[in-house]
């Protein structure tokens, strides 16, 4: 049976040996303020994976910035706080983690709502492709590659050989063109 040997240091002694990129001083910073960090993260972050990541992201920074610290403009965990508080707002504000989250709300409530009403969409009952079908070819073409057939803009733009403005624009004038239809 192996024990550990928990290491008691002082605030400066920590930073001193944080600052000399000694591994037993990180080992002692994690032990005393992983948890309280957690909890930071968590309250911005509500994804449990996502914030055990945020978590080691925030000892990968601490560990690369000690040398950036400075006593005189706050404590020690204070500072920790802050690079782990402002990692879990970026990764929020970040568009692949806002777009993670819309896909997987979409999804989950697409098959909530199909199980419950036991219902499914087709384009084909309202008419809705052949109003497609009916708009000028560039806009068919545009509406028929992003809604029916699951491409992006930016993949659309690039199918079409087309700048991505012009693939929005005409998105946007073929729906208010299909609008017409529907007034």
């Amino acid at each position: 049976m192996t024990t550990t040997k928990k290491i008691s240091l002082s605030e400066d002694q920590l930073v001193l040996a944080l600052k000399a990129q000694d591994t037993n001083a990180m080992k002692a910073l994690y032990d005393m303020y992983s948890s309280s960090l957690f909890g930071v993260i968590s309250r911005i972050v509500s994804h449990t994976e996502v914030a055990e990541d945020i978590l080691q992201e925030t000892f990968l920074k601490i560990w690369n910035s000690a040398g950036h610290y400075d006593a005189t403009k706050g404590r020690l965990f204070t500072w920790m706080m802050n690079i782990a508080r402002n990692l879990a707002i970026d990764k929020l504000r970040s568009k692949d983690f806002k777009n993670a989250n819309k896909n997987q709300d979409i999804e989950n409530n697409v098959d909530f709502i199909d199980s419950q009403k036991d219902t499914t969409f087709n384009a084909d009952v309202i008419g809705l492709k052949d109003m497609v079908t009916a708009l000028k070819p560039e806009f068919n073409n545009v509406l028929n590659m992003v809604y029916f057939k699951g491409y992006t803009h930016v993949e659309a733009a690039e199918e079409l050989d087309l700048p991505l403005g012009t693939v929005k624009t005409r998105i946007r004038m073929a729906i208010m063109e299909l609008r017409k239809h529907f007034n």
